[in-house]
């Protein structure tokens, strides 16, 4: 049996959900959750921590520092546990918090940013506090998500391949866009492959990662509050925004079918669901990222009495998506 010595060094690349079942259109759902650190975030961790060690950045005295809303963190986290960095995530309140406890309990400290910044938001503040940690002390290293290349490299070496392989016939890829990271590297291997490959970036409404107003977003993940220095828009075919309303019905309707997807999943799922009905093209190969599973959500999204305080009394009454009846 496969003996395995580091974190990072397990991750699923082949399993997949076909979701025709549970919604009236094909979609397989890549399912990025089944590894030691919950989400497709330990590619970009492994990527940018083994990038930082040959360039030199990091010594053994160093401490990791980043933002992030709490995945990354995570797979941080336990790389930095694994080969004996301190590691510092500045995260924000709406970090889950089943998140927040899993990194403390792998040796992370966790900094959580309340006030937002008057014209960044929170991610201008988490940021900000990034930069004193770093010019307070020259022993922090930032890895810098949002900027660093080797976040979307990651992703053009690993998980496009694994859905090239397994889906050679693709049509149409649904991906999440944080970072942009996943996106961007995707992005970038399928406008180099055999056959032409739509890309649909999925972003939450409220986000300003595509253009639009600010707004409010209670689910951390997908959406930024300022524009990716990764994204690249020349490389995406189309962009779908999605409410969080309608991402809470997305992971209710998943579950209630036993798929138990963070918030990011419902996300992408319900802006797929939106893109397929409105183009009724039955015959694509379609297939959506799904970078997390739900665990972590139980108190937020998978929570009654946090979704309707927060969305509104009728909110999981409503009818999801463009879903067939239970008889169909």
């Amino acid at each position: 049996m496969p003996v395995i010595s580091a974190p990072q060094a397990f991750n699923q690349d082949d399993l997949y959900v076909d979701l025709e079942g549970i919604f009236e259109h094909p979609l397989f759902l890549k399912c990025e959750g089944f590894n030691f650190a919950g989400s497709i975030k330990l590619k970009a961790a492994t990527e940018m921590v083994e990038a930082a060690e040959r360039d030199g950045r990091l010594t053994p005295d160093s401490i990791l520092v980043e933002s992030s809303s709490g995945n990354l963190g995570v797979a941080l986290s336990m790389i930095a546990a694994n080969k004996g960095y301190r590691f510092v995530c500045v995260t924000d309140s709406r970090c889950n918090l089943a998140t927040r406890m899993m990194m403390e309990a792998l040796g992370g400290q966790v900094h959580i940013i309340t006030e937002p910044d008057p014209v960044g938001g929170l991610l201008g503040a988490r940021i900000r506090h990034v930069h004193a940690l770093c010019d307070s002390d020259d022993r922090y290293v930032w890895l810098n998500q949002y900027a660093n290349p080797s976040n979307g490299r990651a992703h053009y070496r690993r998980t496009a391949p694994a859905i090239a392989r397994q889906f050679p016939d693709l049509d149409v890829l649904f991906v999440g866009a944080g970072t942009t990271g996943t996106l961007m590297g995707c992005a970038r291997y399928f406008r180099e492959w055999h056959r032409p490959v739509r890309i649909v970036a999925v972003d939450a409404i409220g986000s300003v990662t595509f253009g639009g107003a600010p707004g409010r977003r209670m689910i951390p993940g997908l959406g930024t509050s300022r524009r990716p220095p990764l994204l690249d828009e020349s490389y995406v075919d189309d962009v779908v925004r999605v409410a969080e309303a309608d991402t809470i019905r997305a992971c209710h309707r998943l579950a209630g079918r036993g798929f138990l997807f963070g918030g990011s999943t419902g996300t992408v799922v319900s802006g797929a669901m939106d893109w397929l009905a409105r183009r009724d093209e039955r015959e694509l190969t379609a297939v959506a990222i799904a970078p997390d599973l739900g665990e972590r959500y139980l108190e937020t999204v998978y929570q009654t009495a946090w979704v309707e305080d927060l969305y509104g009394d009728d909110v999981l009454d409503s009818r999801p998506l463009s879903i067939p009846s239970q008889a169909a």
